[in-house]
This record gives structure tokens, sequence and C-alpha cells, in this order.
């Protein structure tokens, strides 16, 4: 079965009528008929269930026969991650945190940025995409580009790590992350933080980690991050 989502249904919808993009996909490519069963979620909980009265690929209708709501995880996981050189890069470790179970997704730059810019439309699609694949009710938030020192500002509760490659003191990630907690996890460029924002991270609370002995590159050591902390609250 397939998973639509749309932000504007609600408990209390009864019929829904997608736009001409999703309505040719359902009918052109599915190839979805007249009672056709369709699952919905609006990226917040909710699982609507609904069959297709009206198959037209320019306004394909669906009316609503029951809901679901889905409880969110006790943990929620919030990733910090640099924009990487490769922007098709940084969309793989969008989509792939996605299925695994990330909750908020923050582009930070810093003093070793090589990419100063991103693509949020782009971004949310690939989010959204990735959502609708693997079946889940939440979307995760997506924040604004923000600088290190402007998201090392806020407040947030919760576990804090700062993953680097620098030759000091580090924890191993795995041994410090523990269930049901929020945890956000800072993850630099290409070139690494650097000594400075290190320290100024731990000056704010964040513990030093390390993903393990290889030296793994930005999208590869979030996924990392991203599965460590599913396991410690799946497992």
């Amino acid at each position: 079965m397939q998973l639509f989502y749309n932000p504007q249904v609600n408990q209390d919808t009864k019929v829904v009528t997608f736009d001409t993009f999703e309505s040719k996909h359902i009918v052109k490519v599915l190839r979805r008929k007249t009672g056709d069963e369709l699952q919905i979620t609006n990226g917040k909980g909710l699982f609507l269930f609904a069959t297709i009265t009206q198959n037209d690929p320019k306004a394909c209708s669906v009316e609503v026969s029951r809901y679901k709501k889905i409880h969110p995880t006790k943990h929620r996981l919030h990733l910090a991650v640099a924009p990487t050189k490769m922007n098709d890069r940084y969309e793989w470790f969008l989509e792939k945190a996605t299925e695994i179970g990330v909750h908020e997704i923050t582009p930070i730059l810093c003093d070793r940025s090589e990419r100063k810019t991103i693509k949020t439309e782009r971004y949310e699609k690939v989010i959204q995409s990735a959502m609708k694949q693997s079946f889940q009710a939440y979307l995760p938030k997506l924040n604004p580009l923000t600088t290190l020192t402007e998201f090392l500002e806020r407040d947030i509760n919760g576990l804090l790590f700062i993953a680097h490659c620098e030759d000091s003191e580090r924890y191993e990630l795995k041994r410090k992350i523990a269930p049901d907690k929020p945890t956000t996890i800072l993850i630099g460029p290409e070139g690494d933080f650097t000594k400075k924002e290190v320290k100024k991270a731990v000056t704010k609370g964040y513990l030093p980690v390390s993903m393990g002995k290889t030296r793994l590159r930005t999208e590869t050591a979030a996924i990392v991050a991203c599965t460590t902390v599913a396991l410690a609250n799946n497992g």
C-alpha cells in the first residue's frame, strides 16, 4: 500500500482531493482505480485510510473511512549537520536519517564549511519522500541554515554531543547515549570542526564524542550517529 502526505488533513477529514502531481502519480504511475485503498499522513502522527472514489489523473479524490493515531517516540533526536560540498551527499543523509528515525535537522555553517547555501525546498521534498517510503507518521523538522555560533547560543535540553576528529579526549557515542532522552548531536563539515569550535561547544555543555576508529565523511558520521541513537532506543 502507498502512503501519501497531506499536512492539511486531520481526524475530521472525510474527503481528500489530491493535486495534479499526486493525482497523476496515483492514476497513471501506480495505476490505482476506483475502490482501491490508500493511506495518508499529515506528518503529525495521524494515518488516514481512504478509498478512491474518483480516479481522475488531474484531481483524484478519496473518501476517508477511518484513522489511526501514532504516538510519538519517547526520545527525540536533533542532528545539526554541516552541508556537504556535494549536495547529493547531503540529500542522501536526509533520506537515510528520515528512514532511520531523526526528528529534527539543522544545517549549520562552520569555519571550514565549503557549501554556504542549501536548497530548502528540495531538501523538504527529499524528507517527505523518505517519510512516505518508510511509512512514518511524523515528518522530521528541517530548520533554516544557521551558523554554529548561533546554534550554540540556543537553550537546548537533553544530551548534547559534538562529534569531531581532533586528537583529544573523546568518548564513544554508543557508551554515552541513554534511551528515552532528547539528544542533540553536532556533525561538522568535510574539514571537521576547528579546535576553537570544539572548545566553544564543550563550554556550552556538549560532550566530545567519536563514532569509531575510522575517519568518516560528514554524511556517514551523521548516519552512524542516527543509527546509534535508534538502536539505543529500539533495542
